[in-house]
C-alpha cells in the first residue's frame, strides 16, 4: 500500500521532505521520469521513494530494492511536488560547472554529436565540455536569463547572465576551452565548426526539466577568440495575457479599443529588450478568431501563434520585410504585424494598407511614442498619410519587479498629496507624529529566491498616444515630437515615468530602476 505525503507544494515542500540529493542521483534519470519516482532520504535501513501513482509498481519496487540494497517504503506525491523536487536533484548547480572545469584541466576534452533533442539534465554521462554547456544552459533557465554571454578576454573566458534585463557575471574559465566550447556550440546550432573567420548565426532546440527550450545561436570573430552570445527564448515566458502585461486600468481600456478596430496603424515602440514582441502577441492572440485573416512577418519568428500565418525573413533568398509585405497583401489579410518598421519602403506599404481597411501593427526603435511619429516622417511618408493611417503608439519598458521574499519596506513622507492622489492607487498610508501622512515604500533586499538581486521578474511601464483630431493637426504641420508629446499629456497620456511612478507607489518596483529604464527628463 502507497502511503500518502501531506506536505505542501512548492518550495515549502521541498524544505519539508529534506531530500538527499546524492542518495536520489544514484538512480538514472531516465529511470525517475519513466517510473515517476525519486528516492527521497534514509530511514535506518529503508528508502523512502516519492511517486506519482497512488499505487506502487510492485516490479519497480524490486527493481529500487536491488538498486539500493535496503527495503523501499514507497509514498505518494501530487505531479507538481515530484516534478520540482526531480528538477532539484538532477538539475547542475554552478558548483557542478566548476567541478567540470577542473576536470577539464586534468584531460583532453572529448566531444560528441547530439542528433535528437534530448533533456539536458539526462547528460551527465557525456563528454566534459558538452556536460559544462549544458551546465550553463541550464542553471541559465533556471535563473530566468534571457541571454548568455561568453566573453574571451586576454587570460580568461567570462560567462555572464542577463537576467531581468542585467548582466551579471557568473563564471570564470581557463582560456584553453574557448575553441572546444564555441565548437561545441556550433555543432549544436549546425554551424560550421572549421569557420573562425566570419560571424555564424544559428538555433538550437533543446529540453531542461521537461521544458522546451529555443535558442538563438550569435558567434562573433574578436581579437581574442570567438565571442558567443546564446539567447534563450521559453515558450511559456513570452505568451502573456494583455492583463499581465502591466499595463493600468485606463491604458489598458484604450488599447484594448485599438486593437478592436477594423484598419489603422499601431506601433509598439521601445529599445531592444523591451517587451515589443510579447506585446504584439498577446494583442494578436486577444483578437484571433476564426472570422479573421492574420499574418505576421518577422526577423526572426520567436513563438508560433495558433491559427495564425507567419513568414519569417530571409534576406538571403531576398525575402525582406517590404518583399513579405507586398505578398501578404494578396493573401485576403483582415490583420497583419510586420516585426518592425526598418526602412522607407516598409513604412510606405505599412501605410497604404493600414488605409486600404487592414489593422496593421508593427514596432519601431523610438524612445518615446511621439518620437514614432517624426521617425516616420524622418522616412519620408508624407505627414498626411501618417495623420490618416496612425491610430495609436505604445512605448514601452521593462522594469524589475521587487522580490516578494526580500523586499523591505520604509516609510514616506507624503510631499505632493495631489501626486499621490492621482498615481497611489492601492499603496498604504500610514499616519505618525503630528498627523503627517507617511507611505509604505519597499526597497531591494537579497536572498536565494532572487539569487541575491533583490528583484524577480519584471514588469511593463507604458505610455499610450492615441491619435486624435488634435494630433493629427500637429503632424501635418510637422510639429516636432516634444509639440506633440505635450500635447498628448494634455490629452490624458501618462507618461512612462510617470507609469514608473505607479509601480513605486504600489510596491512593485525602486525609484532606482524606474530611473533606469526612462531616459526622458520630465
Amino acid at each position: 500500500m502507497t502511503l500518502s505525503l501531506k506536505e505542501g507544494r512548492g518550495k515549502k515542500a521541498l524544505e519539508d521532505l529534506a531530500v538527499d540529493h546524492r542518495l536520489a542521483r544514484r538512480l538514472p534519470l531516465g529511470f525517475v521520469k519513466r517510473y515517476r519516482v525519486i528516492p527521497l532520504r534514509r530511514e535506518n535501513n529503508t528508502i523512502l521513494v516519492g511517486m506519482g501513482a497512488k499505487e506502487a509498481d510492485p516490479q519497480v519496487i524490486d527493481d529500487l530494492k536491488v538498486i539500493y540494497g535496503m527495503k523501499i517504503r514507497p509514498c505518494y506525491m501530487d505531479e507538481e511536488t515530484l516534478n520540482l523536487i526531480i528538477a532539484s536533484v538532477y538539475y547542475k548547480e554552478r558548483e557542478e560547472a566548476s567541478e567540470i572545469v577542473e576536470d577539464l584541466k586534468k584531460k583532453e576534452p572529448s566531444l560528441s554529436i547530439r542528433e535528437e533533442v534530448r533533456d539536458l539534465l539526462e547528460t551527465r554521462e557525456e563528454g566534459p565540455v558538452i556536460a559544462l554547456v549544458n551546465s550553463l544552459v541550464s542553471e541559465a533557465v533556471r535563473k530566468r536569463a534571457s541571454d548568455i554571454h561568453i566573453e574571451p578576454f586576454d587570460k580568461d573566458v567570462r560567462v555572464r547572465y542577463r537576467i531581468d534585463g542585467v548582466l551579471y557575471n557568473s563564471l570564470i574559465l581557463p582560456k584553453n576551452l574557448l575553441p572546444n566550447i564555441s565548437s561545441r556550440v556550433k555543432v549544436m546550432a549546425s554551424l560550421d565548426v572549421a569557420e573562425k573567420r566570419i560571424p555564424q548565426d544559428g538555433k538550437i532546440r533543446v529540453k531542461v526539466g521537461g521544458r522546451d527550450i529555443d535558442i538563438r545561436v550569435s558567434i562573433i570573430p574578436t581579437f581574442l577568440g570567438e565571442r558567443v552570445v546564446l539567447r534563450i527564448l521559453n515558450r511559456e515566458d513570452i505568451m502573456l495575457d494583455l492583463e499581465e502585461l502591466g499595463l493600468g486600468e485606463d491604458e489598458l481600456k484604450r488599447y484594448s479599443r485599438l486593437i478592436t478596430r477594423d484598419h489603422g496603424l499601431i506601433l509598439v515602440t521601445g529599445p531592444t529588450g523591451a517587451g515589443k514582441t510579447t506585446t504584439l502577441y498577446a494583442s494578436l492572440s486577444r483578437i484571433n478568431s476564426p472570422d479573421k485573416n492574420i499574418i505576421t512577418i518577422e526577423d526572426p519568428v520567436e513563438y508560433q501563434l495558433e491559427g495564425i500565418g507567419q513568414i519569417q525573413v530571409n534576406p538571403k533568398v531576398g525575402l525582406t520585410f517590404a518583399r513579405g509585405l507586398r505578398h501578404v497583401l494578396r493573401q485576403d489579410p483582415d490583420i497583419i504585424m510586420v516585426g518592425e518598421i526598418r526602412d522607407r519602403e516598409t513604412a510606405e506599404i505599412a501605410v497604404h494598407a493600414s488605409l486600404t481597411g487592414h489593422l496593421v501593427f508593427s514596432t519601431l526603435h523610438t524612445n518615446d511614442a511621439a518620437g514614432a511619429i517624426t521617425r516616420l516622417l524622418d522616412m519620408g511618408i508624407e505627414p498626411y498619410l501618417v495623420a490618416s493611417s496612425l491610430i495609436g503608439i505604445l512605448a514601452q519598458r521593462l522594469v524589475r519587479v521587487l522580490c516578494q521574499y526580500c523586499k523591505r519596506p520604509f516609510y514616506c513622507r507624503v510631499l505632493n498629496p495631489a501626486l499621490f492622489k492621482e498615481y497611489g492607487k492601492g499603496s498604504k498610508i500610514v499616519k505618525k507624529g503630528e498627523g503627517e501622512e507617511f507611505i509604505v515604500l519597499y526597497r531591494n533586499g537579497r536572498c536565494d529566491h532572487c539569487f541575491r538581486t533583490g528583484y524577480l521578474g519584471r514588469t511593463g511601464i507604458f505610455e499610450l498616444l492615441v491619435v486624435n483630431d488634435r494630433i493629427r493637426r500637429l503632424i501635418v504641420q510637422r510639429v516636432d515630437s516634444k509639440t506633440i508629446r505635450e500635447e498628448a499629456v494634455r490629452g490624458g497620456m501618462i507618461t512612462l515615468r510617470k507609469s514608473g511612478y505607479r509601480k513605486i507607489l504600489q510596491g512593485l518596483t525602486t525609484r532606482e530602476e524606474v530611473m533606469r529604464v526612462t531616459e526622458i527628463e520630465e
